[in-house]
C-alpha cells in the first residue's frame, strides 16, 4: 500500500513539476471504448498472450497474483442478473491508441487537441428519458457510470499509465483497488491531462500557453454479504476541466502576400490582447454520487435500488467581448466577427450554469431457469428532481438569474429470455414518462446475427428551451423529438477472415439543431438516416488487415450534416523479439469524405451548422509499435505520420486544423501485489 502512495505521490509531482509536461489518465467513455487498451468490435491480437500472473516465492512455492486473481463485475451485469467476471486485459491490442478520438475508433471529433470539445460523428439517439441539461461536449472526458470497474482482489491492485503525446499532449493515470476482506473492495482511479495551444501564443514562456486541463477522480467501493443476498455497489466521481477557448485559428499570408490556409503557428480568433491576461475560457465541473445496493429474498424475486446525485456547473468568460468581434485578419480589410449580434453589454460576457440531479429508482426484478434456459425480468418506478439555474450578466458587473426546476416520474418493465444454447438472447423494454414520452426497444443477439429496433420520444434539452446572455436569447416550446432506429449486423467466419456487414436506419422527427446564427430551431415531420457499413478482419500467420468502414445516406443535408465515406484500417505485423519481447508494429489509416461540419460556439457549449468551409477529405496516417514484456505494456507511435506528403495539413473543424506530426511515447505497468 505504501508504495503504491509513494509511486502516485511521485507522478502527481512530475506533474506539479513541468506544466509542459502534465498527463493525463483515462476514462471509461460511454458509448465507445474507454481505458487503456481497449479492443475494436474485432479483436487484433495475432500472437500476443495474457500474462501468466504468477509470482515465484522460492523454490517450491508459487502463489498466483495476476489477472486471474484480480477481477472485476460492472454493474449492468449484475443489474440483469448476469455472472460475470472479467480480468485485466494484458494484450497489446490498441495500446497507441491514447487519445479520446482515437479510442472511440474515430467516432467521436474533437477540435484537433486533446481537451477540446469533443462529439459524435453520426447521429445518437439519447441516452435515456427526460430532460437533460444539455451541456455535453466534456461528457466523454469524466468517468462514466456504467463503465466503473468493482473489483474483487486477492492481493492490491494498481494500474499506472503516462502517455506522452505528441505535440505537448499528455496522460497521466493511476487506479488502485485492494480487498478490505474477501466480501469488501475499495478502490480509486486519478487522470490528469494537459494539452498545450498549437496557434495563438507567444510561445513556451507564454503565462497561458496551456490549452486543456483536466483533473479527475473517482472513489469507488463493493460490499457483498456472506450468503450472498446483499450486494452493494457505489462511488463518487469528481471531474474539473477547464479550456481556453480560441475559435480557430487566423489565415495567414507569407511576406510575399501568398495566402497561407493551413496556418499552423498564426493568431487564434479568440484573444485576451494581453499576453498577461487570460483570454475567453470555459470551465466543466462535476461531482456525481451514485449507489445501487439489491437485497436477494430469492432467485425469482429481488428488490433494488438506484440512486444517483449530480451536481454540474458549466462556465464562460470573455472580458474581451469588443475585440473578439471585430477580429480582422491579416488576409482581408473586413473585420471576422466570432460572436452574433452583441444585444447588451459590448465588452464582457459572464455566463454560469448549474444542474442539480437527484434521481431514484425502485424496482423489482429476478431470473427463473427451464431445461437450459433462462428467462429475466425487471419493473421499477423512477424519479428525477432537477433544477437548472443560470446567471448571466446584463452590463460589466451587474448579473441577473434564472432556474429551471421540474419533477418527473417514470413507470418501466424489461424482460429477457436466454436460449439454452448460451450464445442467444431476446430482450426487450419499455420505460413511460408520466404526462411525457416513452422508450421502447427490443433486441436479438445471437451467434450469427444481431438486430434490434428502438422507438422513443423524448424532451428537448433544458438549453434547448430557455437561454439567455448578452449575446443569445431563447425560450421556446419546442415538442417532444422522436428517434426510431431500426439496426442489424451478421457475424460471418470464414477461415481467417470474420466479416460484419451492419445496416443503421433512423427515422428521425421533430429534430432539433442549431442553425447557422447558433441558435435552436425544430423542425416539423420527419428525415430518414440510411447507414451501411462493414467490418473485417483478415489474418494470415503474423500479418493482420482490419477496420471498418460506413457510407451513409440521408433525405435531408441542410439540418444535420454527416460524412458520407468514413474509413478506418489497420495494418499489423506481429511478432517475438529475444523470446520475451512481444512487438506490434503497424500503420492506422483513417478517412472522412469532406464535409461542412458544425462549428463550435463556446458561449453555449453548443455545435452548430456552418456553410462557409468544408472540413476533412484527407487520409490521416499514424505509424505505431506496440510492446509487451511479461505484463507491462508501452508503445511508441509517430501521429500524423503522412504530413505534408500531399497538403501541409487539413481542417477536422472549421477554422482547427489536424494537430501536426508528431512523436509519442506511453507505458501501462499492472502491479498485483
Amino acid at each position: 500500500m505504501n508504495r503504491r502512495l509513494r509511486l502516485l505521490f511521485l507522478l502527481l509531482g512530475l506533474v506539479s513539476a513541468g506544466r509542459a509536461q502534465q498527463f493525463p489518465g483515462s476514462t471509461q467513455p460511454g458509448g465507445f471504448p474507454g481505458g487503456f487498451g481497449g479492443r475494436q468490435t474485432m479483436p487484433t491480437s495475432t500472437t500476443g498472450r495474457p500474462g501468466t500472473g504468477n509470482g515465484i516465492i522460492d523454490d517450491s512455492t508459487k502463489v498466483i497474483y495476476g489477472p486471474k486473481s484480480t477481477r472485476y463485475v460492472l454493474e449492468d451485469d449484475i443489474f440483469n442478473n448476469r455472472k460475470k467476471l472479467y480480468t485485466m486485459d494484458t494484450t497489446m491490442d490498441n495500446v497507441h491508441r491514447y487519445t479520446y478520438v482515437q479510442r472511440s475508433q474515430n467516432l467521436y471529433q474533437d477540435l484537433g487537441a486533446l481537451g477540446t470539445p469533443i462529439r459524435p460523428v453520426f447521429v445518437q439517439e439519447p441516452t435515456q428519458l427526460g430532460a437533460q441539461s444539455g451541456y455535453y461536449v466534456f461528457d466523454p472526458y469524466a468517468y462514466q457510470t456504467m463503465g466503473v470497474k468493482y473489483f474483487n482482489t486477492k492481493s492490491p491492485f494498481t494500474d499506472m499509465y503516462v502517455a506522452l503525446g505528441g505535440n505537448n499532449q499528455n496522460i497521466l493515470r493511476f487506479d488502485m483497488a485492494q480487498n478490505i476482506n474477501p466480501r469488501w473492495n475499495i478502490g480509486f482511479n486519478v487522470q490528469r491531462f494537459t494539452s498545450q495551444k498549437q496557434f495563438g501564443t507567444s510561445g513556451t514562456n507564454d503565462s497561458y500557453k496551456l490549452l486543456a486541463q483536466n483533473w479527475a477522480f473517482l472513489l469507488h467501493t463493493n460490499y457483498t454479504s456472506k450468503n450472498e443476498k446483499y450486494t452493494l455497489l457505489a462511488h463518487f466521481n469528481n471531474m474539473n476541466h477547464s479550456l481556453d477557448e480560441q475559435g480557430g485559428v487566423l489565415p495567414g499570408e507569407t511576406g510575399s502576400g501568398v495566402p497561407i490556409i493551413y496556418n499552423y503557428t498564426g493568431d487564434s480568433r479568440l484573444r485576451s490582447g494581453s499576453s498577461s491576461q487570460q483570454g475567453p475560457h470555459g470551465w466543466e465541473i462535476r461531482n456525481d454520487y451514485h449507489v445501487y445496493h439489491q437485497y436477494v429474498l430469492d432467485k425469482g424475486f429481488q428488490l433494488y435500488h438506484r440512486f444517483d446525485y449530480k451536481s454540474h456547473r458549466n462556465f464562460y468568460q470573455d472580458d474581451t467581448l469588443r475585440l473578439n468581434q471585430s477580429i480582422i485578419p491579416i488576409t482581408s480589410t473586413v473585420p471576422l466577427p466570432f460572436y452574433p449580434t452583441i444585444t447588451g453589454d459590448t465588452s464582457r460576457i459572464f455566463q454560469l450554469a448549474r444542474f442539480r440531479l437527484l434521481e431514484n429508482q425502485v424496482g423489482i426484478k429476478g431470473v427463473a431457469q427451464f431445461k437450459g434456459s433462462s428467462f429475466n425480468y425487471r419493473t421499477y418506478l423512477r424519479i428525477r428532481n432537477y433544477r437548472q439555474y443560470t446567471r448571466y450578466n446584463e452590463t460589466r458587473n451587474s448579473f441577473n438569474e434564472y432556474a429551471t426546476p421540474r419533477l418527473e416520474t417514470f413507470l418501466g418493465g424489461w424482460m429477457g429470455y436466454y436460449f439454452p444454447d448460451s450464445l442467444s438472447q431476446v430482450t426487450a423494454e419499455l420505460e413511460y414518462q408520466v404526462g411525457g414520452g416513452y422508450r421502447l426497444q427490443g433486441q436479438l443477439d445471437s451467434k450469427l446475427l444481431t438486430a434490434g429496433y428502438s422507438s422513443m420520444f423524448v424532451n428537448p434539452t433544458l438549453l434547448q428551451e430557455r437561454f439567455q446572455s448578452p449575446l443569445f436569447f431563447w425560450r421556446n416550446n419546442f415538442s417532444l423529438r422522436g428517434y426510431n432506429h431500426a439496426f442489424g449486423k451478421l457475424n460471418l467466419r470464414y477461415k481467417n477472415i470474420r466479416l460484419e456487414p451492419m445496416l443503421d436506419y433512423y427515422l428521425l422527427s421533430n429534430y432539433i439543431f442549431f442553425d447557422e446564427k447558433a441558435a435552436p430551431r425544430q423542425i416539423d415531420g420527419s428525415f430518414s438516416v440510411l447507414r451501411t457499413g462493414l467490418g473485417y478482419h483478415f489474418q494470415v500467420g503474423k500479418f493482420l488487415l482490419a477496420g471498418q468502414g460506413y457510407y451513409t445516406v440521408q433525405s435531408r443535408t441542410d439540418v444535420l450534416r454527416t460524412p458520407p465515406f468514413f474509413i478506418n484500417t489497420r495494418l499489423q505485423y506481429e511478432f517475438l523479439y529475444a523470446k520475451v519481447l512481444y512487438i506490434q508494429a503497424g500503420i492506422d489509416l483513417h478517412y472522412k469524405s469532406s464535409y461542412y461540419a458544425d462549428a463550435y460556439m463556446p458561449v453555449t457549449q453548443q455545435f452548430y451548422l456552418q456553410n462557409r468551409q468544408a472540413v476533412e477529405g484527407a487520409v490521416l496516417a499514424d505509424v505505431y509499435a506496440n510492446l509487451r514484456v511479461n505484463r507491462t505494456r508501452l508503445f511508441v507511435k509517430l501521429t500524423h505520420a503522412n504530413q505534408g506528403v500531399f497538403q501541409p495539413g487539413y481542417f477536422v473543424a472549421p477554422d482547427f486544423l489536424q494537430m501536426r506530426r508528431g512523436f509519442a511515447f506511453g507505458v501501462d505497468w499492472y502491479l498485483f501485489d
